[in-house]
């Protein structure tokens, strides 16, 4: 390779890594940094001992660790029956357990008043607006993340251990207790540690469902009465709780490796039928119930059949002081989601060019002369550049368990006044410092997987840097592209922590506006809250039904 193809390689490395670390460091570390530096000053720490405190980062804590353990009991058992086992109609329920991962945090709020409250379904259990109803949509959320985690592992664990068990007289649970539980011990420990993150940054499902107060949604209101030290207090708690879980669960990721096999799935046995049973209680009872319960409340209004609450959507409802409409609302929704999506493709796709490049591999390092010294070698992975590869990998990946809610006030004490003055462009900028971990996660695994000899066999026949980039990495990298476009506008279009900071009257998204309909009396208001719902799932759930389906067409592993 010629010098001024390396001096082009090297310089299109630094902007590649450069540039989006420039966006990261401005738009992320900066207002996280704000944040934390405003929770450190002397009002805000003399808040931080105080009983409200306690009892806020109690009420969170308490409320993530039941949607935990209920994700857990219930998902195990899942995760088997949908992986392990083979029986009609698996891919559709597994299918079904994964829309509501997809969904935007507010649908799921609205979908669960409508199952519990007035006329509901489940009304007669009266868990309208009370802990219960957010522990069990929380369970809801993140039933998937544990079937989907402990599933993988499970499907692909050696059966040969477990047959020699049962060979040697134990019993079910005696064979799960003592030989696939401790198999399965990191997944589930790892699937926990995600959906407890998940479940104490609830913020639009605590909104929505109401009943209680936790450190999410107190941020927002002492941001919106101006009470920014509070605000700042009860951020640097919330921020702590999740880097807290975040090393949690890096320990819990490096669990020891068990001996895997392509696939070990069985026939549904009569032993599995209490699995079977639960599973498909959980899949219909709590994850189809709601979603039918939502589109159904929105099609009734006054005890009546009708369309009126799709008509009200070209209105901005009663008892709202101007305002903009469900309509506007979406508009506004899809145009941000779609500048999101191209910022956190601008971000990502670079870094992720650039982090898939092999650092090269172990060299010998050769002595000073006449010391007699034998060349040392440097482990492959472990030379500087890969350790400050991985240091940038970390910390682009940071957002994906930094709180929506954290980046949002972050955004309004550091980015909304000086020097830069920003005002509703923040909302597609926090929707993409969101959604760009996600189009990382959706595109590394394919970069690394390309043989590096393809692009030294293109250097060795005269390609420049641009073109071994073009005829051997982008036709590769497009395989990814599609999910990783889905993921980041589907994440853009229903977020809801950070834009409700952010969104003023006029500028609102569809998730902040169905909020604002909850919030004001009447049945209309309410109708119109589960009519712009629906739209809001259906545009998630089509935009990752595409984006799945050119993954599958690309064949991009999952």
């Amino acid at each position: 390779m010629s010098r001024s193809h390396t001096r082009t390689r090297r310089l299109a490395f630094a902007l590649a890594i450069g540039l989006p670390l420039a966006a990261l460091v401005v738009f992320f570390a900066w207002p996280v940094a704000a944040m934390l530096a405003r929770g450190l000053g002397p009002e805000a720490l003399g808040l931080l001992g105080a009983e409200r405190t306690r009892r806020l980062l109690g009420t969170t804590v308490q409320l993530a660790a039941a949607g935990t353990i209920g994700s857990v009991l219930l998902g195990v058992p899942g995760a088997y029956v949908l992986y392990a086992c083979r029986f009609p109609g698996r891919r559709a329920l597994r299918a079904i357990a994964t829309i509501p991962f997809v969904l935007p945090t507010v649908v799921v709020g609205v979908a669960f008043r409508s199952l519990l409250g007035r006329d509901g379904a489940y009304s007669f259990l009266g868990l309208d607006q009370t802990t219960t109803a957010i522990v069990a949509a929380m369970v809801f959320f993140n039933f998937s993340v544990v079937v989907r985690t402990v599933g993988t592992m499970w499907a692909g664990l050696d059966p040969r251990t477990a047959d020699a068990a049962r060979m040697l007289g134990a019993g079910p649970v005696r064979v799960f207790r003592t030989v696939t539980l401790p198999a399965l011990r990191g997944a589930v420990a790892s699937s926990a540690c995600v959906v407890f993150l998940f479940c104490s940054t609830a913020y639009g499902i605590v909104v929505t469902l109401g009943g209680t107060s936790t450190l999410e949604s107190e941020i927002a209101v002492q941001t919106f009465q101006l009470n920014l030290d509070a605000a700042a207090a009860f951020s640097f708690v919330q921020f702590a709780l999740v880097a807290l879980t975040l090393t949690i669960s890096s320990r819990a990721s490096r669990a020891t490796a068990v001996a895997m096999r392509p696939s070990a799935e069985h026939r549904l046995r009569i032993s599995d039928l209490p699995s079977a049973a639960l599973t498909f209680a959980v899949v219909f009872g709590l994850i189809v119930a709601p979603m039918a319960s939502l589109a159904v409340r929105s099609f009734r209004q006054d005890g009546q059949w009708t369309l009126a609450n799709y008509r009200l959507l070209a209105t901005p409802g009663k008892g709202a002081a101007g305002g903009i409409t469900v309509v506007e609302a979406l508009e506004h929704s899809l145009r941000a989601a779609a500048i999101a999506t191209a910022i956190a493709l601008a971000i990502g796709v670079p870094l992720a060019f650039a982090l898939s490049r092999p650092t090269g591999p172990a060299r010998a390092r050769r002595p000073p002369e006449g010391t007699g010294a034998k060349r040392r070698r440097v482990p492959r992975g472990r030379s500087p550049e890969s350790a400050a590869l991985r240091a940038i990998e970390s910390f682009a990946m940071a957002p994906l368990g930094v709180s929506a809610v954290t980046v949002g006030f972050g955004f309004i004490i550091s980015l909304q006044g000086p020097p830069l003055y920003m005002g509703d462009e923040l909302i597609p900028i926090a929707q993409a410092i969101i959604a760009m971990p996600m189009v990382l996660r959706a595109l590394l695994p394919i970069m690394r997987a390309i043989d590096p000899r393809l692009r030294d066999a293109a250097a060795m026949l005269g390609a420049s840097p641009a073109r071994t980039l073009a005829t051997v990495d982008a036709p590769i990298m497009f395989r990814g592209l599609g999910l990783a476009v889905g993921f980041a506008f589907a994440m853009s279009l229903g977020e809801f922590g950070a834009s409700s900071f952010l969104a003023s009257d006029d500028n609102g998204t569809l998730p902040v506006l169905v909020s604002r309909l909850l919030a004001r009396p009447g049945g209309g208001n309410y109708g119109m809250a589960m009519a712009a719902s629906v739209i809001l799932g259906l545009a998630t759930a089509l935009v990752m039904t595409l984006s799945e389906h050119t993954r599958e067409r690309n064949h991009v592993p999952a």
